[in-house]
């Protein structure tokens, strides 16, 4: 009988609450933290500029990012994430002694599904509403790729590159994050807060901010990425659904609707000449209902993706 009820309690169990599994003291987040970060900061900066002078021949010390091609640039700013990634496994899985998979969800295995259905629950706003509607509203701004032989060789880097980055930064963010800050809260508008807050941090850096400012720090970190997104994982109990949205929102940008000097320069299969701001802080705010509608009302959910509102699990609103 006791058995039966620990298992049923697992089987409900949040993956904010897996955050109390294996060793979980304070100093162990702390110490897991600066782990991650050194991996990231250091380690991964080191892997970009040891790539950018591979590619240019260039000197370590006087490297010029601008003479990167669309190629080079792309591995630059992603090169350092797998062992971003490699920092978030060695500290949960030898400082924290768990499973990364409880980075996702405190059941026995993922939700694929629920992922694929936030890729698709995404993807379909991002592309009618930030897309479409830009081509209607700002034709001269789309230009199409004639160059079908390099884009047909960067697609398998990019989906590749793109799903490592997305996946690290969900498992980081969303994650870690949000399993850390749990330690000191389990009120879910806190833990919402700071991730949504943690996440924008880095992103600050993006030549986009310089462009759109705080419009485009609200709408296009803030807002979605960092507090949509931890908000329906805190719903979900998972951060399957994010995982998936992620993926649909940074491949997009990377693979068919490249927008000049973002902070990812990609030979797209479009390339949008202009980023407009207003524009996309509006497209933001439509899309955030649609998004919702598909994931939960479009989507037939099962056991594993029923959203957990009991207040008593992980902390009221």
């Amino acid at each position: 009988m006791k058995i039966n009820a620990i298992k049923t309690e697992v089987q409900d169990a949040t993956y904010v609450e897996a955050a109390r599994w294996g060793k979980h003291r304070g100093w162990r987040y702390v110490l897991g933290l600066v782990i991650i970060l050194f991996a990231w900061l250091v380690v991964g900066t080191g892997a970009s500029v040891l790539v950018a002078s591979a590619l240019t021949g260039q000197d370590y010390f006087v490297l010029d990012y601008f003479v990167l091609g669309p190629f080079g640039k792309f591995l630059f700013v992603m090169a350092g994430f797998p062992f971003f990634l490699a920092g978030v496994l060695i500290a949960v899985t030898l400082i924290l002694r768990r499973s990364p998979r409880t980075l996702v969800t405190a059941q026995e295995r993922i939700d694929w599904r629920r992922i694929g259905q936030g890729f698709v629950a995404w993807s379909v706003p991002a592309c009618l509403i930030g897309v479409l509607g830009q081509y209607l509203f700002y034709p001269d701004t789309f230009s199409f790729n004639s160059y079908l032989a390099t884009f047909a060789l960067f697609v398998p880097l990019a989906l590749v590159f793109t799903a490592i980055q997305t996946t690290t930064e969900e498992l980081f963010f969303r994650g870690y994050i949000v399993q850390g800050a749990s330690m000191i809260s389990t009120n879910r508008v806190f833990l919402a807060l700071a991730a949504a807050m943690v996440f924008t941090l880095p992103h600050l850096l993006n030549p986009e901010v310089s462009t759109g400012g705080w419009l485009t720090v609200f709408s296009n970190y803030f807002l979605v990425p960092g507090l949509l997104w931890t908000v329906v994982s805190l719903i979900d109990g998972t951060t399957e659904l994010a995982i998936g949205a992620h993926f649909a929102n940074n491949i997009g940008s990377i693979l068919l609707f490249n927008i000049t000097g973002s902070a990812v320069t990609t030979p797209a299969l479009f390339t949008i000449s202009k980023f407009h701001a207003t524009y996309g802080a509006l497209s933001v705010l439509v899309a955030i209902p649609i998004f919702l509608a598909i994931a939960y009302k479009v989507f037939k959910r099962d056991k594993a993706s029923e959203p957990v509102f009991q207040s008593d699990r992980i902390g009221r609103w």
